[in-house]
C-alpha cells in the first residue's frame, strides 16, 4: 500500500488559531511525524508527502527562509527517532537547489536509515510533476534512449517508489497541483476539509476504509 498526501493548510490553520505562519508550519511538521507512525501501524508500506513544491520558491524570501528552517529542524528533530521506529526516509526532487547544509542533512538522514524498516517515508522537496517528467525525458535523451513510457519511468526522481494507491489532499482544495503527475494516473483521490495540522490517524483510517470499498478497474 502506497499513500500520498498533499500537506495543505498550515498557514490557514495558523490564522484560525491566532498564531504565526511559522508556528503553523512547525505544527504541520509535528503532525507529519505522528501520521507517519500512524500509517506504519495501519500497514501502509510507503507514505509520500508533498512537503515543498517548485512553486513554493515563489513565496516571499522571508517565508521561504522560515520554511527551510522548519525543514532543517525537522530533519534533526524527528528523523533519528523515526529511524528507531523502523521508518526509512527518502528525499526526492531538485535537491541541488537547497543549501549545502540542507543537502548534507538530507544525505545524512538517508545514510542513517535502519537496515530493517516497516515503512518508507518519501519526502518530495522542490518537487513538481512537470519538472520531474521533463528531467526524466532529458535524462533519457542524454543516455541516447528513445523517449518511451519505460525510459521516462526509469529516469523519474520517484522511479523506485510504487505508484500511489491513494492520494489525499487536506484543507479542502480539490486539485493535485503537480503532485506525482506521472505516477498518479490510477490513484484514488480523497479531499479532506481539515487543515493538515488537524489530520489524524482516525482520518487516515476512514480513508483506508473507503478505499477498500472502491472498485479499481484501471481502464479494464
Amino acid at each position: 500500500m502506497c499513500v500520498g498526501i498533499i500537506l495543505d493548510g498550515n498557514r490557514r490553520w495558523a490564522q484560525q488559531n491566532g498564531i504565526s505562519r511559522l508556528e503553523g508550519h512547525q505544527h504541520g511538521a509535528d503532525n507529519l511525524e505522528r501520521v507517519t507512525i500512524a500509517a506504519r501501524d495501519l500497514g501502509v508500506k510507503h507514505l509520500v508527502v508533498f512537503a515543498f513544491s517548485t512553486e513554493n520558491w515563489k513565496r516571499t524570501a522571508e517565508e521561504v527562509a522560515k520554511l527551510l528552517d522548519v525543514f532543517g529542524q525537522g530533519i534533526e528533530k524527528y528523523l533519528p527517532q523515526m529511524a528507531a521506529d523502523r521508518v526509512r526516509v527518502r528525499f526526492v526532487g531538485e535537491r541541488e537547489r537547497f543549501s549545502p547544509y540542507l543537502q548534507k542533512a538530507m544525505d545524512g538522514a538517508e545514510k542513517s536509515n535502519p537496515e530493517k524498516y516497516d515503512i518508507t517515508l518519501w519526502v518530495c522537496v522542490s518537487y513538481g510533476g512537470r519538472a520531474e517528467i521533463a528531467a526524466a525525458a532529458e535524462a533519457a535523451r542524454s543516455a541516447g534512449e528513445a523517449i518511451t513510457e519505460e525510459t521516462i519511468n526509469k529516469h523519474l526522481w520517484t522511479s523506485k517508489m510504487p505508484d500511489p494507491d491513494i492520494i489525499i489532499r487536506t484543507s479542502g482544495e480539490q486539485r493535485l497541483s503537480g503532485f506525482l503527475t506521472w505516477k498518479s494516473v490510477y490513484s484514488e483521490l480523497f479531499f479532506i476539509d481539515k487543515h493538515w495540522p488537524d489530520f489524524t490517524k482516525e482520518d487516515l483510517e476512514k480513508v483506508l476504509a473507503e478505499y477498500a470499498e472502491r472498485e479499481r478497474r484501471m481502464g479494464k
